[in-house]
């Protein structure tokens, strides 16, 4: 079994100079349709599936986006690891525009979407007290290193629901929560993720200080978008290293990303949902 590397992002990063036998793949999901097709290829050895999180042309909000369907669709084509890489506001001074972050925390703020495969039918529990995982983090944040980005390890996230951005006293409560970036997409996607047993690594890519800054005041969607596009040739040089890194590596997690469902299915088989349980053919299928 070899590594399958799905990335969730922006468009920016799906020129990738390198990808060989690129291919857009529509994949049906019984969650609803992923947010656009799937482009696969192969990149330094490692196979790879970009999916854009908000569709091309950034036709979803943060809250629409279908993020079960997103999650599904990427286990479903094979995918063993994903990698967030998602823009963010910063709490810190230490960290700013242009700075990455590999995020290994998070608080959810979010309310209006569906955080969970699992339901009345088949009810599960799985553990998020550490919702990323710790070999793949590690091979990001050697693989930004490798691209000369400014790395920092380890971030708390919290997730908004969005799509305006914080007030200043929300700015101001959330860093002194001890957060460190503030974005709106990473929720419940690492939720989903686990439950999918996929490994997860969320890397937040700084645009802006957020409202709390007294030097910055409030975001400037102009300074954002700049900051972006320079960060998105950093995003796609991280890739470009990560996947030469992934491609010699193993598939083993110590980590125990790949048995979350083992103890969390707590429905008897005699009273599980058939529906429910036929949705979850990909997801669970492992533990059903």
């Amino acid at each position: 079994m070899t590594r399958f590397l799905g990335i969730i992002g922006g468009s920016g990063l799906y020129d990738i100079p390198g990808l060989k036998d690129p291919k857009w793949i529509d994949v049906q999901s019984p969650w609803g349709a992923p947010s656009d097709a799937i482009l696969t290829g192969t990149l330094a050895g490692t196979r790879l599936a970009f999916l854009p999180r908000h569709g091309r042309g950034h036709v979803h909000s943060p809250t629409t986006v279908p993020y079960r369907a997103n999650i599904d669709a990427l286990k479903r084509l094979g995918v063993t690891d994903v990698v967030s890489i998602s823009a963010c506001g910063s709490f810190r001074d230490d960290r700013q525009p242009g700075d990455f972050v590999v995020v290994d925390q998070f608080i959810d703020r979010t309310f209006a979407r569906d955080k969970s495969f699992f339901g009345p039918g088949c009810v599960a529990h799985v553990s998020v007290a550490h919702p990323t995982c710790p070999t793949l983090s590690a091979a990001c944040m050697k693989a930004g290193n490798v691209a000369g980005v400014a790395m920092h390890n380890g971030g708390t996230y919290l997730a908004m629901e969005g799509p305006q951005f914080s007030s200043q006293a929300e700015s101001h409560m959330y860093r002194s929560w001890g957060c460190d970036v503030i974005g709106m997409t990473n929720m419940p996607e690492a939720k989903l993720a686990r439950e999918a047993e996929l490994h997860y690594a969320s890397i937040a890519m700084i645009t802006d200080f957020d409202s709390w800054h007294p030097d910055h005041g409030a975001v400037d969607v102009s300074d954002v978008i700049a900051t972006l596009q320079g960060n998105g040739t950093k995003a796609r040089d991280l890739v470009i290293a990560l996947c030469a890194g992934l491609a010699d590596a193993g598939v083993v997690c110590e980590d125990g990303c790949d048995t979350a469902l083992t103890h969390a299915i707590m429905t008897a088989p005699d009273k599980r949902d058939p529906d429910l349980i036929a949705k979850l053919d990909a997801v669970a299928g492992r533990a059903l």
